[in-house]
């Protein structure tokens, strides 16, 4: 069965880092674009960011640009989302979701283009 897993989560004081990384079971991840994804308490999910298939593009929502950076392994099997600068409101459940994104932009906010994903990993930013 092909799924992606999502590791890394854990609690960290306001300021600091984190780095989650999404794999895949059964499936290569080198011939999909991926999206990252997060549910705080009490909201609906929501697109934060994702890469291009080829790797040409990105795109970042406004709330995480500049502290949050997407990127492949060598092998081009794992996704990481580098987080810095993590602030309380960055608190949730984050999922990783693979889907054929020929190019990065707004619209890979849109969960039904992706076919894979994760259970999800949860972060906790609090002092």
């Amino acid at each position: 069965q092909r799924q992606l897993v999502e590791s890394g989560g854990g609690l960290v004081q306001p300021g600091g880092s984190l780095r989650l990384s999404c794999a895949a079971s059964k499936f290569t991840l080198a011939h999909y674009g991926i999206g990252w994804f997060r549910q705080a308490p009490g909201k609906e999910r929501e697109g934060l960011l994702c890469i291009s298939r080829s790797d040409s593009s990105t795109w970042y929502a406004d709330s995480v640009e500049g502290r949050f950076n997407i990127s492949r392994g060598n092998a081009r099997n794992t996704v990481y989302l580098q987080m810095n600068s993590l602030k309380a409101e960055d608190t949730g459940v984050y999922y990783c979701a693979a889907g054929p994104l020929l190019e990065a932009g707004t619209y890979c906010r849109r969960s039904e283009l992706y076919d894979y994903w994760g259970q999800g990993t949860q972060v906790l930013v609090s002092s």
